[in-house]
């Protein structure tokens, strides 16, 4: 099913409206003008807010694997993050260290599935969250935004830096 992406301006003559296929492998690049993408990139660029940050840092707790509210609150606070955009269509999943201990590694949010999961050393993340996992475990970042066309390594404070995979 095709998605929208909504780019807001100022006013209504600025919206900018961009439908995308998810099951399509082409980048958004290929589908926006130079002007969407800037503005789109732009707006991916703020800093992040401390209710998005709180509510990331929760991803961490075994028990949500299983508590879809919990699961579902999560994925609001990114929709509410980013009002302007329909961030399904290009936000493929978050990645981060998991601190679970061991057999486990990393953990994702599958922003598609609404599926929170911890993986194991060696065991391969699904639907192109697998670009993210080096970055993560590498450190420096509370955790790693995958997009359809690059990654969003996320510092403790907010600031992003993007990352073409």
């Amino acid at each position: 099913m095709a998605r929208q992406i909504l780019i807001q301006g100022n006013n209504s003559k600025n919206n900018t409206k961009v439908t995308l296929n998810p099951r399509q492998s082409t980048n958004t690049s290929k589908q926006l003008s130079q002007d969407e993408k800037l503005k789109l990139d732009k707006l991916l660029r703020k800093p992040r807010s401390k209710r998005y940050m709180d509510a990331m840092s929760k991803l961490d707790a075994g028990g949500h694997v299983r508590n879809r509210s919990v699961v579902e609150e999560i994925i609001k606070m990114i929709r509410s993050e980013f009002p302007e955009v329909e961030i399904e269509s290009i936000l493929l999943g978050i990645v981060d260290v998991c601190y679970l201990g061991a057999p486990y590694e990393v953990h994702t949010l599958d922003i598609t599935g609404e599926i929170i999961e911890h993986y194991k050393s060696g065991q391969t993340l699904p639907g192109g969250l697998e670009k993210a996992r080096s970055i993560a475990m590498r450190g420096g970042y509370d955790f790693i935004e995958v997009y359809i066309d690059c990654c969003r390594a996320i510092s403790s404070n907010g600031t992003v830096s993007v990352i073409p995979c």
